[in-house]
């Protein structure tokens, strides 16, 4: 049997020991493995309180179990769920039970989300919705993901597709129509009108989105400066945890470290970089290079001074890409450490002024920061665009659109065959036409059991 027409089983829960397990099965011997386990089917959809026996009609545990019969199931496939209580016996049973029953195996990463999507449950953006959902770390990236996994940009993508159908339909039937006089000329001008009107609105969405694919990823913030200016205090206070060593010693931070935070819904990744300086010691070297790596793709830089220290612009513009002349305005930011041993505690203007090891000025600094993720992700409540992915292919139904409108007058045939690519680029965000390239990287990031 084909493995995609096998039944298959996983942990749809979370790890063990825990107080309820969810063991899901979807296929054709679903209801197999409900009727061996539990004794018969239970009406579906609703909860029933069964005795599970094994093979030798041993007790395994008192559970409640579901069915749901497809295709009206999360899979379109027969699907039983099994709630059982949450320890490691528990479940070592139950899976051995259920493997032996034949044609049944162990899921994959992301199979039943990949069934329900080849199903037809749910589209591409609305699986890559559900994904972004699990992996969701503030509350910002949970609202745009179950926006995405309740189709807004799937059903945009649906109507946008079939207008561009019928639009094509009026076209070839003017290639169909072309003796007759002015026929091909009615048929065109709606057509054109259609096309202009959706180039108009896909134009729009892609001209809207800015940052906010980058939701999913987050922010990321490198804390760079010269050795020993207190930019492992710093991330422990921004951390509100020790993440880094402290130490009066120079050179002590040898590696990138890294730190996931919210900020009021935005995520951000806090970069702890090797002091920059020249040094003959070869692992401090390698420190030196990975920080000017990382601070050179970071979004922000935080570029750590001491007190009343001058800022190197020479130490400063190592950390720029080749030709990223306008990286100084706006992305790094001088921050002085140790204002509190500074007499009066006053900077220049445009620069913050923070104890790290007191905590003085922090407040104000994570709230700038705040203020620049706000900024850099834009509008993302009404953002339609979430990957890059989808931006590609989106543009690509654009051109065609335009390139349709350019050829139209010129001559049906070309202008018809625009259209179809600009259909085909919307059948392939929605995972309609052929993806199967895309498939395997896109599910293989979902944990087992979903």
């Amino acid at each position: 049997m084909h493995p995609r027409d096998q039944t298959i089983f996983a942990l749809s829960s979370g790890r063990a020991p825990s107080a309820i397990a969810v063991v899901r099965v979807s296929g054709p011997q679903a209801g197999l493995v409900l009727t061996t386990l539990a004794g018969k089917l239970p009406v579906p959809r609703q909860a029933s309180r069964r005795l599970l026996r094994d093979s030798a009609s041993q007790p395994i545990d008192d559970a409640v179990v579901l069915w749901f019969p497809g295709p009206s199931s999360a899979t379109g496939e027969d699907v039983a769920e099994f709630h059982v209580h949450g320890g490691r016996a528990v479940l070592s049973v139950l899976f051995a039970e259920v493997a032996v029953i034949p044609d049944i195996r162990a899921a994959e990463p992301g199979e039943f989300t990949r069934r329900a999507f080849e199903n037809g449950k749910l589209d591409l953006t609305e699986a890559e919705g559900l994904d972004d959902l699990i992996h969701a770390d503030t509350d910002r990236q949970r609202r745009q993901a179950l926006r995405q996994l309740q189709g807004l940009l799937g059903n945009r993508a649906r109507d946008w597709r079939e207008r561009i159908i019928e639009a094509s339909a009026l076209i070839e039937a003017g290639i169909d129509f072309s003796d007759e006089g002015d026929v091909p000329a009615e048929l065109r001008a709606p057509a054109i009108k259609a096309i202009e009107a959706l180039h108009g609105e896909i134009t729009k969405v892609l001209a809207a989105q800015g940052h906010s694919e980058r939701l999913r990823e987050g922010l990321v913030v490198a804390i760079a400066g010269q050795p020993n200016v207190g930019k492992s205090t710093l991330i422990n206070q921004l951390a509100r945890r020790e993440v880094a060593i402290v130490s009066p010693h120079a050179g002590t931070t040898r590696d990138v470290i890294e730190v996931q935070l919210d900020l009021d819904g935005y995520p951000v990744t806090v970069i702890d970089t090797a002091g920059i300086r020249e040094t003959d010691d070869p692992v401090e070297q390698e420190g030196v290079r990975r920080a000017r790596a990382r601070a050179e793709d970071a979004d922000l830089v935080l570029w750590l001074v001491e007190g009343e220290q001058a800022v190197d612009p020479g130490a400063m513009r190592s950390l720029w890409k080749s030709g990223d002349s306008d990286r100084s305005e706006g992305s790094v930011w001088i921050v002085r450490n140790k204002i509190d041993l500074v007499a009066g505690g006053t900077r220049p203007s445009g620069e913050f002024g923070i104890s790290a090891r007191r905590g003085n000025g922090i407040p104000e600094l994570v709230d700038a920061l705040v203020k620049f993720a706000s900024e850099f992700f834009g509008a993302t409540e009404g953002a339609v665009v979430t990957r890059a992915r989808q931006r590609d292919l989106l543009s690509r139904a654009s051109e065609s659109l335009r390139r349709s409108l350019d050829l139209v007058e010129d001559g049906e045939e070309l202008a018809a065959e625009e259209l179809r690519a600009a259909a085909y680029a919307l059948g392939r965000l929605l995972g309609r036409v052929d993806v199967e390239d895309v498939l395997g990287a896109i599910f293989q990031k979902f944990c087992i059991g979903k």
